[in-house]
């Protein structure tokens, strides 16, 4: 149950979305104002302390309950079938598309159509610069999340930089030319199956090749969204200072227009990662043993999601965008790859939206939910208020008879 987006909505104001995925879950309680059992407005409410830093912006602010997740098997991770919607688990590959890949073909073409990162331990990031846990382009296609914040402003601005970056930056594009050039003639004596994993690697280093030239040609505009390298980047003392300048790697791309969809890995869709920067020494697997609500070690994690969450929108607010700006056309939207703990069935899955996406949906609301319509619901509805005529995404008329009490987008929180 595809969604052909060949004709979804090309005019009008360009639509942006962020997709921010913590690991370990996302217990409502961290999220919900004390003594809200039913949907109403946020104006009077109090947010919770783990999210205090939305409190200026309960106005943009949607706190969703309800939805779930139990076809995904989300247990330590849904890993792809948390946006994918589907059955997912550890060394399962995705069975489609990820919602966040289908949007960035429905919306307008940009020179990165996606762009997805991820935030883990210093150790891990620098170990495995990219791994594949949450987006994938299709059945067997998993997408790459980068997590060295060097190789990705290398990626996207290297072309533009001065010294030993720009040095760096033309030695690996010469390399990856030839590596390209290498495979493409040695791929075609193969057997079948192993000719289609080797065209996927060629089509990788293209695609590469393909991105480096379409930057190169936008060189005088990117120069104003570059941001600068610090020692931040060579010489971390945490791993909280790579999380910021990955963060800051995101926004660039998409004030500079770069990309329109932007997905982040907290944990990178795993049981691990690591937040020694704010003053958590446990880290890994063992934090999601612990309970969220009122506990220090998840509060100042998830005040740390927060400031993130405000400062996408304070850039974003910052860049002037038709009458408004380019946060009244942008949709954020904070969950988890894990539903609402670790060890969960997926029965409860929490989920905060920030923007009104050009007025489609509502905000300054909670709504609470019967817990009858699956998260694929959800990413219906961010498909249809993006122009794509759609009832249903990943989900066949068969599982949805078992797992979906209706159609259609959720019309509770659509404007």
């Amino acid at each position: 149950m595809m969604p052909s987006v060949a004709q979804a909505a090309k005019k009008g104001s360009p639509k942006r979305v962020i997709f921010f995925m913590q690991n370990q879950g996302f217990d409502p309680l961290t999220a919900i104002p004390a003594g809200m059992k039913t949907s109403g407005s946020l104006a009077k409410a109090k947010l919770p302390e783990p999210i205090q830093a939305l409190e200026p912006y309960k106005e943009r602010l949607h706190i969703i309950n309800g939805l779930h997740g139990v076809h995904t098997s989300p247990s330590h991770s849904a890993f792809f079938g948390a946006l994918g919607g589907y059955r997912g688990s550890d060394g399962v590959p995705p069975s489609g598309p990820t919602i966040d890949y289908t949007l960035s073909k429905a919306l307008p073409e940009t020179l990165l159509p996606h762009l997805c990162i991820g935030m883990d331990s210093l150790e891990n990031m620098k170990a495995k610069p990219t791994v594949a846990n949450l987006s994938a382009s299709g059945a067997g296609q998993p997408i790459f999340m980068h997590s060295n914040p060097n190789h990705l402003y290398q990626m996207l601005f290297g072309g533009i930089s001065a010294g030993a970056i720009r040095q760096r930056h033309e030695a690996q594009s010469s390399m990856f030319d030839r590596i390209e050039q290498l495979a493409a003639a040695k791929g075609g004596a193969l057997p079948g199956a192993d000719k289609q994993r080797y065209g996927q690697y060629v089509r990788g280093f293209g695609d590469i090749n393909g991105l480096r030239e379409r930057l190169g040609k936008v060189s005088s505009h990117l120069r104003r969204f570059a941001p600068e390298v610090d020692e931040g980047y060579a010489n971390p003392e945490f791993e909280t200072d790579w999380h910021d300048r990955l963060l800051d790697l995101g926004i660039a791309a998409l004030k500079s227009g770069i990309t329109s969809v932007l997905t982040i890995g907290s944990g990178r869709g795993e049981i691990f990662g690591s937040w020694k920067g704010v003053g958590v020494e446990q880290q890994g697997h063992n934090l999601g043993h612990m309970k969220q609500p009122n506990n220090p070690i998840w509060i100042k994690i998830r005040q740390y999601n927060s400031r993130m969450l405000v400062k996408l929108m304070q850039e974003l607010e910052s860049v002037p965008e038709g009458s408004g700006t380019m946060m009244d056309n942008t949709l954020i939207v904070y969950t988890s790859n894990n539903a609402d703990y670790q060890h969960t069935s997926g029965k409860t899955w929490p989920v905060m939206l920030l923007g009104n996406y050009d007025g489609a949906f509502k905000t300054g609301c909670f709504t609470q939910l019967d817990g009858k319509r699956p998260i694929n619901a959800l990413y219906t509805s961010i498909l249809r208020a993006s122009g794509v005529e759609v009832d249903r995404y990943n989900m066949t008329e068969k599982m949805a008879a078992k797992f979906d009490s209706g159609t259609g987008p959720l019309k509770e929180i659509l404007a």
